[in-house]
């Protein structure tokens, strides 16, 4: 069952634990509206656009690399980059890679990688959260706004996935 309120997780520091009930609330319900889709419902794309299969994965892959960036304080590896590249850039290697799964596959990915931010999450405490580090360019940030940035990812695919959806039962209802 899905909460609708916003309170710290057991197991973790006061706001990482609040940060969490957030990040597990937008998988929820990410997850909520893709569990029953076909493989052809995730595969579906417009000519040039992305699958709902290929943004499970995306989000995912933008998980992964903001434990990477937050957690390990570094860039992807080579070998990270081939694992997760296509799944970060999208486009023409992604709609290769991500077709004729099933989504389970797609549910499997996402929640491997949640189960691993969770476990460095608890290693952290809130001093962590606001931690000012600085890109190669200058520009300061935190792991706060990273982890903010997963969500927000996250959400605003999940509206692109939703608009597929209701793109795809309305193809459906005019065809009758």
């Amino acid at each position: 069952m899905i909460s609708y309120q916003v309170q710290s997780e057991k197991g973790f520091s006061e706001k990482i634990g609040e940060l969490v009930c957030m990040l597990e609330h937008a998988r929820a319900v990410t997850i909520q509206e893709v569990a029953d889709l076909t493989q052809d419902e995730l595969d579906e794309c417009e000519t040039g656009g992305n699958s709902i299969g290929m943004l499970l994965s995306h989000m995912a892959a933008i998980e992964f690399v903001h434990q990477i960036i937050s957690f390990d304080e570094r860039d992807l590896t080579e070998d990270e980059q081939e694992e997760w590249g296509a799944a970060l850039e999208l486009g023409e290697k992604a709609r290769a890679k991500f077709r004729s799964l099933p989504v389970d596959d797609y549910l499997d990915l996402l929640e491997t990688t949640r189960d691993t931010t969770l476990e460095y999450l608890k290693e952290k405490d809130d001093d962590w959260l606001f931690e000012e580090r600085s890109w190669p360019n200058g520009v300061k940030y935190n792991p706060y706004y990273l982890w903010f940035h997963v969500m927000e990812d996250e959400i605003s695919h999940r509206g692109q996935i939703r608009a597929m959806i209701r793109s795809r039962k309305q193809r459906k209802i005019s065809s009758f």
